[in-house]
């Protein structure tokens, strides 16, 4: 049985503002081959399959398909919002390490 990612407050009130104009599409984290160091994150707008892992919270959904939860598993799911941007990141015990553009890592 694989731990689950923890979703912060944070991302989840994100998603909620990126939800009042996009009629309730969960947010979609999914784990790819390719990227600089060998796996990359895709991050989505999406609707939940009967497969896929829910994580509810303020009225909000986090999605994560089968395959990719082994990669993602104890992962924290945030939202930051820095001088270098805002985004949706990841902070991911499982990579060993992970490129400067935070959206790649190896295993």
């Amino acid at each position: 049985m694989h731990l689950p990612p923890k979703v912060t407050n944070r991302a989840f009130k994100r998603l909620s503002e990126i939800n009042a104009a996009n009629e309730g599409k969960a947010l979609r984290i999914a784990v790819e081959g390719g990227g600089c160091s060998g796996f990359q994150y895709e991050i989505s707008l999406s609707d939940p399959t009967e497969e896929d892992l829910v994580i509810e919270g303020g009225g909000e959904k986090v999605i994560i398909d089968t395959a990719s939860l082994p990669f993602l598993e104890n992962a924290i799911i945030d939202y930051a919002d820095e001088l270098i941007g805002a985004r949706f990141v990841i902070e991911n015990p499982n990579a060993t390490s992970s490129c400067g553009c935070g959206t790649s890592f190896s295993i």
